[in-house]
């Protein structure tokens, strides 16, 4: 089959290309770029007025399948990602039972490949069980398919654990990437400090995100290794990154759309929906991120895309689970807060929510070129909309972003060729 992308405006970072181009694609491939392509094709689509980027990557999310299905499954998942432009997600081990084996993460596999939606490539587990107590056999679960290693929500406390985990998982080409969270200074509902205090609630301490990722630059300095920080949210933690990666340290990390977007007062405003791990900061903080998405200490843009049931999520501030949806306004909430207000260029936003991913991941994807896998994010930029309820496919409701006026609007989603999202009209 042919299908020919005409007259869309391509962006592609590898190639610090952005001009208007034709892409023709052949099967799961592309075959051809060029000014004009005048080519009969099965399906031509008229992208006058349109983005094409490589498809965004989202290296960090969760799809509750084993074991959490009434809050997503792998095929709820996989339509919400690819309605907001994902073509490949990577989803965190926290479900039931953990893929902590070849087994469990085989299973997982197989299912994705049936849903058939998007790219899946599941992260196993680092211990067993998410416990802390027991690594698992890395070299058996990359074998399984596992795209890298992390106890994600259960950060790993013990820090020769760590150490011996990250040692293992590079040798094999690998990495850990680990949720920092420090638990004897975590306790609490929102981030410490006016508002948690209004509230009555118990409030988070940002120590407890910091001191366990300055243990693990520590670890990855002493021993030269690399690791991966889930999710920043502190300007503190931004620091310590930009200065390890100054002094020469392998330290990649990344950070989600909300804390950018929000601050803790949106609590006030959102309740529960605007309750995650790590939670909503302050202004220095949601400040302090951005600057480190532009300079380049922050290496990608992900979702952890965590759906919760309604129920679940009615418990009240306190006992609430944290986790928000993301797939679906990833890509709005950054071309609203960072692109439109002029912090990121296209090109910088396509860096890292497709090729930064695509490098760290080991992945022959996040580019556009002849050649490449036709895996393709098309989007309407200067699309404005007020984000309802009603917009979510994801099997919960749970986002902060419900209400919001948003700019830039997924059109298309192709994944190896194929379309697998078209907004109906």
């Amino acid at each position: 089959m042919k299908l020919l992308l005409k007259n869309g405006t391509v962006i592609d970072y590898a190639s610090n290309f952005q001009d208007k181009a034709d892409i023709l694609i052949e099967d799961e491939k592309i075959i051809d770029i060029d000014k004009e392509i005048k080519m009969d094709a099965d399906k031509i689509i008229d992208c006058t007025g349109l983005y094409i980027m490589p498809g965004m990557i989202d290296m960090h999310c969760h799809l509750r399948e084993p074991g959490g299905e009434h809050k997503e499954t792998i095929e709820t998942g996989s339509k919400s990602a690819v309605k907001g432009g994902f073509t490949t997600i990577c989803p965190m081990p926290n479900t039931k039972p953990t893929p902590d084996s070849a087994i469990v993460l085989s299973e997982i596999i197989d299912k994705a490949k049936k849903v058939g939606l998007c790219n899946i490539l599941p992260y196993s587990s680092v211990t067993k069980g998410e416990k802390g107590e027991e690594l698992v056999n890395f070299e058996e679960q990359l074998k399984a398919g596992a795209i890298a290693f992390s106890d994600d929500g259960m950060p790993v406390e013990n820090a020769r654990m760590i150490r011996e985990a990250m040692i293992k998982t590079n040798k094999l080409g690998s990495f850990v990437s680990e949720h920092c969270e420090e638990k004897s200074v975590s306790k609490g509902a929102i981030n410490a400090g006016k508002i948690a205090e209004e509230l009555g609630v118990e409030g988070v301490l940002p120590e407890a995100e910091e001191i366990m990722a300055a243990r693990d630059i520590v670890i990855a300095e002493t021993n030269k290794l690399h690791t991966h920080i889930c999710h920043i949210s502190t300007k503190t933690t931004a620091d310590t990154i930009r200065s390890a990666k100054q002094r020469g340290v392998n330290v990649t990390c990344e950070t989600c759309p909300h804390y950018y977007s929000f601050t803790v007062e949106e609590v006030l405003k959102k309740g529960v929906n605007a309750k995650m791990n790590p939670p909503l900061r302050e202004e220095k903080d949601r400040k302090a991120i951005i600057e480190a998405l532009k300079d380049g200490t922050i290496d990608c843009i992900v979702t952890d895309h965590a759906p919760h049931a309604e129920e679940e999520k009615a418990q009240g501030l306190a006992k609430a689970p944290n986790g928000i949806v993301g797939f679906e306004t990833a890509l709005a909430a950054t071309i609203t807060n960072l692109v439109d207000t002029g912090e990121l260029t296209l090109l910088e936003m396509c860096k890292l929510m497709s090729y930064n991913p695509a490098k760290l991941l080991k992945i022959d994807k996040g580019e556009i070129g002849v050649g490449k896998i036709a895996d393709l994010t098309i989007f309407d930029k200067d699309r404005e909309y007020i984000y309802t309820k009603k917009d979510i496919v994801s099997k919960s409701k749970n986002s902060p972003f419900i209400g919001e006026k948003l700019k830039g609007r997924v059109k298309y989603t192709i994944v190896n060729g194929q379309i697998v999202y078209e907004e109906e009209r």
